[in-house]
């Protein structure tokens, strides 16, 4: 039962975070002048649009996941580079601003529940601190420059990678390197002490 619970807690969260970053990909796409999105059906925080149900799974089961990519047309940019590289940050820059507020809203339920004592202010207080976390690690890990994650995009676009010779080689095989990462707890060096800092940041 106690790991039914922890895993249900985890599930606002979960949802808040994939569905809010690739609704901020979309979003930034779709103003920019991309129909692309919103043809798809992405310009919502409906988690029927953005949840790609593996990934899903494989976040709430092993600490790491993925939605459904939001799909995008680049030849509709007026400022092809600028604008990718927008498209590429807006998904992490939503995951640290709801990591923000969520950070003050947990700390309000923290007060409440010494206050009161109430047990559901206890779990809403644990679900809005989880909350947060997830955010973070959202961010952070699609932040690690290795494709198809956020970070490479934001570097490709910084360094013009695109216009090296290996760039198509590399992005084809970024998937696999990815994986490798993760099986051998790689991105876990990188993801669990910038979260300890930015929850001690956050005052969590």
């Amino acid at each position: 039962m106690d790991y039914i619970f922890n895993k249900l807690i985890l599930l606002p969260g979960i949802i808040v975070g994939l569905c809010f970053h690739e609704a901020a990909h979309a979003a930034m796409s779709n103003a920019l002048g991309d129909p692309t999105p919103k043809q798809q059906g992405r310009l919502t925080i409906n988690p029927l649009a953005h949840i790609d149900i593996i990934g899903f799974i494989c976040l709430i089961l092993f600490g790491f996941g993925w939605g459904k990519p939001v799909m995008i047309d680049p030849r509709y940019y007026k400022h092809r580079r600028r604008d990718e590289f927008l498209v590429s940050i807006a998904g992490v820059s939503v995951n640290l601003m709801i990591a923000v507020i969520l950070s003050f809203a947990a700390k309000m339920a923290s007060s409440a529940y010494f206050a009161s004592g109430s047990s559901l202010l206890g779990i809403l207080h644990l679900i809005l601190v989880y909350a947060v976390m997830i955010n973070l690690v959202l961010m952070i890990f699609n932040l690690i420059p290795v494709p198809p994650l956020d970070g490479f995009g934001i570097i490709t676009q910084i360094f013009k990678l695109d216009e090296k010779p290996w760039y198509v080689k590399l992005y084809n095989y970024g998937t696999p390197i990815l994986m490798i990462l993760i099986v051998f707890n790689i991105t876990d060096y990188i993801i669990s002490p910038l979260v300890s800092f930015f929850m001690g940041l956050l005052g969590l």
